[in-house]
């Protein structure tokens, strides 16, 4: 069933509900009315008799004009022998009757045949009290031990009005679910119809793939919520698909350097015979330089392509040795151009991915490398957590400090220098998938220093130099 079919549904079964319970309702009240009104004629009616009991006597007998009866009624349960019975004695007239005056009247509904007809009718057991005298067919009659006076009047009448109120409820409640049958229409017509225009969009954006296009923002209610939603995703979307195309870009233009170097190296060995061995040798040179670039370049590139989505799982992690084995790599690497580096490093622990936190480590040493002049220092200190690299170069200009850490950029003065610009985008990558940061400023005294900071954690317990999870304490 459709989302409209259930709409209608529920909104009809609804007023359905509300009709049969208000129906019942107006019936139940109705009903007591009448009865209500009915017995307080009753009551009316048999106090005036009684109270007329000394001059007029209070005969057995059926009126056919009203259809009213009456009879007196014995506290032994019996009319007096002399006069007929015009009524069967209920039990609830039997216990007024005994009642010896005591009590209330009793009211209560039963059918009677009068005349040779069966007719519902509504009675009323009046009590009589100790030695009341009434006279029937002139002749003086005392019940002493009490009595009862019976009345009855038929329900015609309220069975007429109960019958028409029923008949009148019955349109009424049809006349509610067609009404209810075309409010829940109308409702759905006014509320599904933007629903299906929102969809129809969303439709046509998923064939054209075009998530430039934007919705209607709409009004306060839910639906403009909705389609405000709707395209931020687009936004969204289309930043993402920019990025993608600007990574693509950016990756065909930082390949097509190496690759282009790498073409004219191999052209060239065709005439390696014509080469001597020192040009042989400064060729291998070349395109081994060139592979090492297109490596870290590729390598980069997945990183950066892994987003937020880490291949392995975070545990404790010594930021200390991490750092440690890190500058003796780049020991060896600074050593052609005389560059040294000095380390003050505490023991501390860091929750990450260690082969992650050792590329991000590696690549500010590797930036500080390229920066620093020939024979210079790079001073990296590690404690609670953070790792700050230093170096002795030319320092940031103010103009780049915003776009350090964007992928693939590259300042103006870094032109002529290797690298793909995709090392310090991968810091701040690592710093944020693991909740950590990383700054960058210039140093008062000339330089560059950048800070990387993870979390610090607690030592963690060791088994065989190994972090023990928690739950194996």
């Amino acid at each position: 069933m459709t989302f409209r079919g259930r709409l209608v549904l529920a909104t009809t079964a609804a007023v359905v509900l509300v009709v049969i319970l208000g129906s019942a309702a107006a019936y139940v009240v109705a009903y007591n009315s009448l009865i209500g009104s009915t017995d307080t004629g009753l009551e009316q009616t048999a106090q005036s008799i009684v109270s007329l009991a000394d001059t007029n006597p209070i005969p057995n007998y059926c009126y056919v004009t009203v259809d009213q009866c009456v009879q007196v009624v014995t506290s032994a349960g019996t009319v007096n022998p002399t006069d007929p019975s015009v009524l069967p004695i209920t039990p609830p007239v039997q216990q007024v009757a005994a009642a010896e005056g005591n009590g209330p009247p009793v009211f209560s509904s039963t059918a009677v045949t009068i005349n040779g007809a069966t007719v519902d009718v509504r009675e009323v057991a009046l009590p009589l009290k100790p030695g009341f005298a009434y006279r029937s067919n002139t002749q003086p009659v005392v019940l002493y031990q009490g009595g009862a006076l019976q009345l009855t009047i038929p329900l015609s009448g309220v069975d007429d009005e109960l019958h028409h109120l029923a008949l009148a409820l019955a349109i009424i409640g049809l006349l509610g679910v067609a009404l209810a049958v075309v409010f829940g229409l109308g409702v759905g017509r006014a509320v599904l119809g933007p629903l299906n225009n929102l969809t129809t969009t969303v439709e046509e954006l998923a064939e054209t793939t075009d998530v430039s296009q934007r919705l209607d923002p709409g009004g306060p209610d839910e639906l403009g919520r909705l389609r405000r939603a709707f395209n931020r995703l687009l936004e969204a979307l289309d930043r993402s698909r920019d990025a993608q195309r600007q990574l693509v870009l950016d990756a065909s233009h930082e390949l097509r350097t190496p690759l282009t170097s790498l073409r004219t190296n191999m052209e060239v060995t065709r005439r390696i015979d014509e080469l001597t061995p020192e040009d042989r040798e400064v060729l291998v040179g070349d395109v081994l330089t060139q592979l090492d670039e297109l490596t870290t370049v590729v390598a980069d590139l997945a990183e950066l392509a892994r987003g937020e989505q880490p291949d392995r799982t975070a545990g404790p992690v010594r930021l200390d040795s991490v750092v440690e084995e890190t500058v003796a790599v780049a020991v060896t690497h600074g050593r052609s151009r005389g560059i040294s580096f000095e380390a003050s490093i505490v023991p501390c622990w860091v929750l990450g991915v260690r082969p992650r936190i050792e590329r991000a480590v590696g690549n500010l040493l590797d930036n500080a490398l390229k920066w620093s002049p020939d024979g210079g220092m790079v001073e990296v200190y590690c404690r609670a957590g953070t790792v700050v690299v230093r170096d002795h170069g030319p320092g940031i200009d103010p103009s780049d400090l915003d776009h350090l850490f964007d992928r693939f950029y590259r300042a103006p003065s870094a032109r002529g220098l290797p690298g793909s610009g995709l090392g310090l985008s991968i810091v701040a990558q690592v710093a944020r998938e693991e909740g950590g940061t990383v700054v960058a400023e210039n140093a008062p005294d000339g330089g560059a220093v950048f800070r990387f900071h993870l979390p610090e954690v607690a030592h963690p317990v060791l088994r065989d130099g190994e972090p023990v999870p928690p739950d194996e304490e």
